[in-house]
């Protein structure tokens, strides 16, 4: 086990020689003000019918915390500090780097797993060809009660499974961040999160899930991610989160953040999914809310939060930021092996070699092919 104390960041997200099946758990940090929710979820860990076989602890950039979490935490956890760029995409590499699991668990610091939450997240892995799985984030809402204007559809303002994903197990563009999963070896196939992207400390953006995703798809089209809607953890609301103005800054924020995925990896791909959302899911919901007793203010939250989001979106496509603001590292500079050397392939992967060398179909997205192929520019 390595020494916290004594931690530095590698500079490459590198494979740690462990035995076939093992998991990792890493749960990343930014704030004392979250400090119960943080207990919570690390004993939430204790009960899980399979338990994991590491748990690392992330703290972003905040070195009283990393010093209080060591103190309470450090006999369960190995608790280490971001040394990526700030953020949670920076955190979450961190992680990365120090987990030793062949399946790297991913859950939000105000959440916690239901004791067969890690057993179930782990059961569609048995298919070679699944490369990541999402569960279901339910919202534990302040007084446990959902506000009567806040509508479920847009329950992903918080974090959490809106309604409009499937019921049953079935494949996703990608999972919900706040409990998520992927096999090491994605990440040495296409590196890690891209910093910049989502959230920064309290900055409501998001996408990072989303932008990993595709490009794991372009990569590697055979790549399945799947929602297994059993396997559940609670997400906690504060009480600011669960007002107007943070849901609509939160929809304003994620139109931003689609738009600079949509220059990265191609509209076709990043707005996939928001389609059958936006003609199908959003319309059915309205007609709904209108037809329900005092649920008439959850139509018109459903409208101005689709307006809202639209404006973000086109507000950040006529002027676009860098999709590694605030950090300087784009996605490529996490590179998991040099590329004069050949990078260990997922299950399924039909060719060898170094990362970002891979033969897309044409019929994937151009625009991401494009990517795929200055990527590999960069890295090499």
């Amino acid at each position: 086990m390595l020494d916290p104390e004594q931690a530095t960041e590698p500079a490459d997200i590198r494979p740690v020689e462990s035995p076939s099946g093992t998991v990792s758990v890493i749960i990343c940090a930014y704030t004392e003000k979250r400090w119960d929710d943080l207990g919570t979820a690390i004993d939430s860990m204790r009960t899980q019918h399979r338990q994991p076989d590491d748990l690392v602890v992330v703290i972003d950039h905040n070195d009283a915390l990393l010093a209080r979490a060591r103190a309470a935490f450090g006999k369960q956890a190995r608790v280490v500090p971001n040394n990526r760029g700030k953020g949670l995409s920076g955190a979450r590499n961190t992680g990365i780097a120090r987990a030793a699991g062949d399946i790297l668990v991913f859950l939000d610091d105000d959440a916690r797993g239901e004791p067969a939450w890690l057993q179930r997240l782990l059961e569609p892995y048995e298919d070679p060809q699944v490369q990541g799985v999402g569960g279901s984030a339910v919202p534990a809402w302040p007084q446990d009660a959902r506000p009567a204007w806040f509508p479920a559809e847009f329950d992903w303002v918080v974090g959490c499974t809106h309604s409009g994903l499937p019921t049953t197990p079935a494949a996703v563009r990608n999972p919900v961040g706040a409990a998520m999963s992927f096999r090491r070896s994605a990440f040495e196939l296409v590196g890690g999160f891209t910093e910049g992207v989502g959230r920064i400390g309290s900055r409501p953006l998001g996408c990072e899930e989303t932008e990993f995703g595709i490009r794991l798809r372009q990569a590697l089209p055979s790549a399945l991610v799947i929602h297994q809607p059993s396997a559940v953890v609670h997400h906690r609301v504060s009480p600011d989160r669960a007002r107007p103005g943070y849901f609509w800054r939160r929809c304003y924020a994620e139109g931003l953040s689609k738009a600079t995925i949509t220059r990265t990896v191609g509209r076709e791909s990043a707005l996939s999914a928001e389609r059958d959302y936006v003609r199908r899911t959003l319309p059915a919901a309205t007609r709904g809310y209108l037809r329900t007793p005092g649920r008439r203010r959850a139509a018109l939250a459903v409208i101005t939060g689709l307006v809202v989001t639209t404006a973000g979106y086109l507000r950040g496509s006529v002027h676009p930021t860098s999709p590694a603001t605030g950090s300087g590292r784009p996605w490529s500079a996490i590179a998991t092996r040099p590329c004069s050397h050949a990078a260990t392939q997922p299950p399924g992967h039909p060719a060898t070699g170094s990362p970002g060398r891979r033969t897309t179909d044409p019929a994937n997205d151009r625009s991401g092919e494009r990517q795929i192929r200055r990527t590999e520019k960069q890295q090499c």
